[in-house]
């Protein structure tokens, strides 16, 4: 199914443009649940520098910045997988050139999808949320999906973490004055919906949370997991980077002690963005 690209913004048609007038390889970002595209304005910065081309599409209806999205939750509320999937294979039809994809959480999940697809010439997903066939389910992923699942209602509609629920489930592995300055910038509201098609996909043969991990066009994926996650524990992303073994492609597994959720915002990112890099650099060498 060819995705349409009326789903991308100027802005995003803007980047992707730009990407293909460089020449340069192409990087693709995808954000996971209850941040933006702009959560990834540091990557891109370092990425640059590195002689890539890195493009940043949100999810569909987006906002542009933090705080127009606390002041509209509703603009999150409805999205799905499959949805946010197919903007992002939007944007890559778009692409030149085979983009690597790099994504974190939900973002992480989507980066899979799409490496299932074929449209990547290596992938990242960094603390990915679970797929079908992933089986473990700790009790802190619970607590961090819990302010959604609480409330069925909330499929449909969006969710914003309180500050106790955000230092739970992304900055639990920082200290105090950061985890509130992290949380004065980053978070938005959230659409229950990723998280109850995450929750129910191994009773739903038909799930849009589903990963096709088997196709030989994968191409190279390392995993990259921060070992104080609470939201995506080890024993998920573990799980899932065991389902990606099935693949005949290169797959690793990369575990970075003493890291939170928050491991690509915080103030050691650049350690996490150094690990893809020079994954990177090792497929394309």
């Amino acid at each position: 199914m060819t995705a349409s690209p009326g789903s991308l913004t100027p802005a995003e048609l803007a980047q992707i443009e730009s990407a293909n007038a460089s020449g340069r390889t192409p990087v693709l970002f995808v954000h996971g649940l209850w941040l933006l595209a702009s959560s990834w304005d540091r990557w891109r910065e370092l990425f640059e520098a590195q002689g890539y081309a890195t493009i940043a599409p949100g999810w569909p209806d987006d906002p542009e910045t933090v705080a127009e999205g606390r002041a509209h939750p509703e603009v999150f509320a409805g999205k799905g997988v499959g949805a946010i999937t197919d903007h992002y294979v939007a944007a890559i039809q778009r692409l030149e050139q085979k983009p690597a994809i790099i994504g974190h959480s939900f973002g992480g999940l989507i980066t899979q999808k799409l490496a299932g697809k074929g449209l990547g010439f290596a992938s990242v997903p960094i603390d990915p949320a679970p797929f079908r066939g992933v089986l473990p389910l700790p009790l802190s992923a619970l607590k961090s999906a819990f302010p959604a699942l609480r409330n069925p209602a909330n499929r449909k509609g969006s969710v914003m973490l309180t500050y106790e629920q955000f230092r739970f489930a992304f900055v639990n592995a920082v200290d105090e004055a950061e985890a509130k300055a992290l949380y004065e910038k980053f978070p938005v509201p959230g659409a229950g919906k990723p998280l109850f098609q995450a929750a129910s996909a191994n009773f739903d043969p038909r799930s849009e949370a589903s990963v096709d991990h088997k196709n030989p066009d994968r191409g190279p994926m390392k995993f990259i997991e921060g070992g104080e996650d609470h939201t995506v524990p080890h024993a998920i992303a573990y799980a899932a980077y065991r389902r990606q073994l099935h693949n005949s492609s290169l797959t690793e597994f990369h575990e970075i002690p003493g890291r939170g959720h928050s491991l690509v915002i915080d103030a050691g990112w650049s350690d996490v963005a150094q690990v893809a890099l020079d994954f990177l650099a090792k497929t394309t060498a």
